[in-house]
């Protein structure tokens, strides 16, 4: 395969500086013909094309790769557009894919989501458009599901710990206070707690 010539050498360059198995920095060690590539938009393209195997990677998770690397702006420019015009990079499918990921397997919320994307240098419109996918109906409805779980796991503990326990698990998860403690209190409620205890428990929104 073409990108894994020189393979071993750039190992080994990669430990002298620091960065084996840091993946913002893998790929770096273009080689072309047995000797690195004077070009560096060919370097560039060479990083992105690997960093952007078996993974979909953000633009500026890409761009982050390509100054470690000491690519310069010009070339991390022109590559990196190039890449978005023929679709290789698509921040918006990516934000999607992640929130649709994200909530269905780890119970996410919008907060949770949103805060994710960030970390991956994806644009607040964009992050606020994928995010209003998830419609606030199915939000609460996972998280009754999350609860409902977690709730054989509190048994034996008095009211208190339990309530701090439920609604803490959905605050970690992004889930706003006042649903998390609705949630927990209908949970609660439905197990045959006395409506009166939980409201010494239950701060009000």
């Amino acid at each position: 395969m073409p990108f894994q010539v020189g393979a071993g050498r750039g190992r080994r360059a990669q430990r002298r500086h620091g960065t084996d198995g840091d993946p913002a920095s893998e790929g770096g060690d273009d080689r072309s013909g047995g000797g690195r590539s004077k070009d560096p938009v060919e370097q560039a393209r060479a990083i992105c094309l690997r960093l952007l195997t078996g993974t979909p990677r953000t633009r500026s998770q890409l761009a982050t790769a390509l100054r470690r690397r000491e690519i310069p702006e010009e070339a991390i420019e022109a590559v990196l557009s190039r890449f978005e015009e023929v679709g290789l990079i698509d921040d918006a499918a990516f934000a999607g894919a992640w929130v649709d990921s994200r909530h269905h397997g780890r119970g996410l919320a919008r907060r949770a989501l949103a805060r994710e994307l960030r970390t991956k240098g994806v644009e607040p419109a964009v992050i606020d458009e994928a995010v209003a996918r998830l419609d606030p109906e199915q939000e609460e409805e996972t998280a009754r599901a999350l609860v409902e779980r977690k709730m054989h796991a509190t048994r034996g503990l008095d009211r208190q710990r339990r309530v701090r326990r439920l609604a803490g698990m959905l605050a970690r998860r992004g889930y706003p206070e006042g649903l998390a403690l609705r949630v927990v209190r209908e949970a609660l409620e439905a197990e045959g707690e006395d409506p009166e205890e939980l409201d010494r428990h239950l701060p009000t929104d």
